[in-house]
């Protein structure tokens, strides 16, 4: 039996046909303008689609408005795992990444949201922080839908939850919907989730990324304590160094943990006798050529390379002109394990998948 958590935001969307270009912070102003809500149509038509195709199917919802009242009405008796505050216009995220923790909780096989990317952001993200490796997929009804999280119509949404049978990971995007309204459109890759695989799901939209600063400056709020960083070289990981607090050597490798330099141009043998229990190798793929492993920082060998996490950090526009990366550490069976793909940081929070051929 496939347990199925279905959460609705039900203000998603309404600011779309009344000219708002989306709903955030601007629910009151929809309101007035006659806005209606969009998203329980949108529901009723996914779960309908969900009934029809699957008869394995037990479905777990948050209560009333955002997800009870659509289950019931599409021929459904769910269990119902908590409740919101108010009715439409009262929900918000908190809700909404309340009703993603009781569905962890409930041990669901897949939730299915309702609503934007807003929402997919909220889902992904309390996925992120339960450690949870739950799938999502996204029936569509918000007026900015960026995200290859959703599928293409609400009738795709059900038919693929009910029959999907492999997962892979896809991005969850937003934009500043303030920006939008001004006619700009900048995405940020906010988290990265389990999604099934299917063609009725649609691709990234993605269009941004951001700058080296930013890429250092979310790198430095993500530092551990404790934690060994085995930093190399390149302008990319030096603007890391230098938010770090200091100045490395540009063409070297350099080891540093709790605010302290270990080795700077450390030789492979310095940065073994340096690392830790926990350490992070950080590495910025060579400009046209997309190695990360292998040329100009051999002495991140692969001794140091089984130690230790990988990290990639690099600006979209290196990335649009490598379109992949490549290893070359000098054992091939490391190479083959660092095959596949791989997140790599382009901006402050954004991150990209990136395949590692």
């Amino acid at each position: 039996m496939r347990r199925i958590g279905v959460v609705v935001n039900p203000i998603a969307g309404m600011g779309g046909r009344v000219g708002l270009k989306g709903t955030d912070g601007k629910v009151e102003e929809a309101i007035e303008r006659g806005a209606e809500p969009r998203a329980p149509d949108r529901a009723r038509e996914a779960l309908t689609a969900l009934r029809e195709a699957g008869e394995g199917v037990a479905l777990v919802t948050y209560g009333s408005v955002m997800g009870e009242d659509v289950a019931r009405e599409a021929g459904f008796d769910p269990e119902v795992v908590g409740r919101p505050d108010g009715g439409v216009g009262d929900t918000g995220p908190a809700d909404t990444r309340e009703a993603v923790r009781a569905f962890v909780e409930a041990g669901v096989d897949l939730i299915l949201f309702v609503g934007g990317d807003g929402t997919a952001v909220d889902v992904a993200e309390t996925l992120e922080e339960c450690d949870a490796e739950t799938p999502i997929l996204g029936v569509p009804a918000g007026v900015k839908v960026y995200s290859a999280v959703f599928a293409v119509t609400p009738r795709a949404a059900g038919e693929v939850a009910a029959t999907f049978d492999r997962v892979e990971a896809a991005e969850v995007n937003d934009i500043d919907e303030d920006d939008y309204r001004e006619g700009e459109v900048r995405t940020d890759l906010r988290a990265v989730a389990r999604v099934p695989v299917d063609d009725r799901r649609q691709a990234s939209k993605q269009l941004g990324g951001g700058t080296v600063e930013g890429i250092a400056e979310g790198f430095a709020a993500t530092v551990e304590e404790g934690r060994t960083y085995v930093l190399g070289p390149g302008s990319t990981v030096g603007a890391i160094k230098e938010e770090l607090g200091f100045e490395g050597s540009p063409l070297g490798v350099d080891v540093w943990r709790d605010g302290e330099v270990l080795v700077r141009d450390a030789a492979e043998s310095d940065i073994l006798g340096a690392l830790g229990e926990d350490n992070t190798v950080v590495v910025s793929p060579i400009g046209g050529q997309g190695f990360i492993f292998g040329r100009g920082n051999q002495q991140i060998s692969p001794a140091v390379i089984r130690q230790s996490e990988i990290e990639v950090v690099a600006s979209r526009r290196k990335l649009d002109g490598t379109g992949v990366l490549r290893v070359d550490t000098g054992d091939s069976e490391l190479d083959d394990e660092l095959r596949g793909w791989m997140r790599v940081r382009i901006g402050r929070v954004e991150k990209r998948l990136v395949e590692v051929v």
